[in-house]
């Protein structure tokens, strides 16, 4: 008896109750198996479901990780699946199917048993394959004709690797191969083993534009906010730029929005967003963990100044209008109420909001909002009890900074 007819007796002994897993399949495969049989897959079951159709598995491949490197490993396997029955399959993490390439005949058998686009793949919807079982296993993976779990999959024979993030080590998905045929073992495992190093090493090298193109466009601003250590961080927490230099871990998990962290090693920091594209800017504000004191002066000045914790920033005339009335405000002032405040009758919310918009990098998780306010510690000089408030901007004519004015002792 050949080793596909070995494995036929496993699996046959498997699926009628035993237990043990004989000479006829691999450790690996029978754990497989077991896992699948634990979910209550049955293996000659309806086919894998389909959760993703049409718009859906398009928005899934635009936000997809690997999107950037899928014409990459398209182009690099193309003779691997011209006339000659391979397909090749990306999948995600999940076990989605994203994208499938071969011969129109090999594609058509395969969407038979929705092998296609939008399909879901994993040990727990589909048992044993070369793609679920390298997702269980993050590691390199072949199947073979009845080494597969479910039925309709016999005729298949694939070779899947895992793709990781080469930073961050998540994995994002697979690269497989399959066919009707199960020649050539070791060369298609070697294909789709390289072709997945080739991915992880086209998205280092996004990964490292990405951060230069972070450092160049934020490296003054982080130099100019900090007082202490910092960085420039992107939505995997993986740190751009670090200052000083190796102050910070490479890798910062866990991130997931603004506010007060604790860093592994203890330090207490901030994380606050720097733009819409959802970068960070880490600060360790002091030793003892402690919010900064965001200090203005705007008494006898044409602009007030700023400082949170680091170098004071001169400000903007009506970015010095704005941050003096969220300092008088303790309750903190719609868009609609700053508006009036600022231009009167004529004053437009979204006006405001463009303004708050340009200050948040100077203010960061600061800057509350809903209502807008200033959150955490804050001074300023025009209001203290002895100050005389009849010189706060003395250029401005905004109402609200008229009416600070004509508030003041003996104003």
């Amino acid at each position: 008896m050949g080793s596909r007819g070995n494995a036929d007796a496993a699996r046959d002994r498997f699926l009628g109750g035993g237990s043990e897993r004989g000479n006829g399949v691999a450790a690996a495969i029978h754990a497989s198996w077991v896992r699948a049989r634990a979910t209550g897959i049955r293996p000659d079951r309806a086919l894998p479901p389909v959760p993703l159709v049409d718009e859906a598995v398009l928005r899934r491949r635009r936000g997809h990780p690997l999107a950037p490197v899928w014409p990459v490993l398209r182009e690099s396997l193309r003779w691997a699946t011209c006339d000659t029955g391979q397909l090749l399959i990306v999948s995600d993490a999940e076990g989605h199917l994203l994208w499938c390439q071969g011969d129109p005949g090999p594609l058509r058998q395969a969407e038979r048993v929705h092998m296609l686009p939008g399909a879901l793949w994993s040990e727990d919807t589909v048992g044993t394959t070369a793609v679920s079982t390298a997702i269980a296993l993050r590691r390199p993976f072949q199947v073979f004709g009845p080494e597969h779990y479910a039925s309709f999959a016999r005729p298949f024979a694939c070779s899947a690797a895992p793709i990781h993030d080469p930073v961050t080590g998540r994995l994002l998905g697979t690269v497989d191969l399959t066919s009707a045929t199960d020649a050539d073992r070791a060369l298609k495992l070697s294909l789709v083993t390289t072709a997945a190093r080739l991915a992880e090493a086209q998205l280092l090298a996004e990964r490292l534009r990405h951060q230069a193109r972070l450092r160049e466009k934020y490296a003054d601003r982080l130099a100019l906010r900090l007082g202490g250590c910092g960085a420039l961080l992107d939505t995997d927490g993986v740190v751009a730029h670090a200052s000083p230099p190796g102050s910070l871990p490479a890798h910062l998990p866990g991130i997931r929005g603004e506010g007060p962290i604790v860093l592994p090693d203890g330090r207490h920091a901030v994380v606050e967003r720097l733009d819409a594209e959802t970068f960070f800017l880490v600060v360790a504000p002091t030793d003892d963990g402690a919010e900064p004191t965001v200090r203005y002066e705007g008494l006898g000045r044409a602009r007030g100044r700023l400082a949170t914790g680091g170098p004071w920033h001169e400000l903007t005339g009506r970015h010095s209008e704005l941050v003096a009335l969220l300092l008088a405000h303790d309750e903190g002032l719609t868009a609609e109420e700053l508006a009036f405040e600022l231009y009167g009758d004529s004053g437009r919310a979204g006006t405001v909001r463009a303004e708050l918009s340009r200050l948040r990098p100077v203010l960061g998780h600061r800057l509350g909002s809903e209502p807008y306010r200033i959150l955490g510690p804050r001074d300023a000089d025009f209001l203290a009890p002895e100050a005389d408030r009849a010189r706060l901007l003395p250029r401005s004519k905004a109402p609200g900074i008229a009416a600070l004015r004509e508030a003041a002792p003996g104003g």
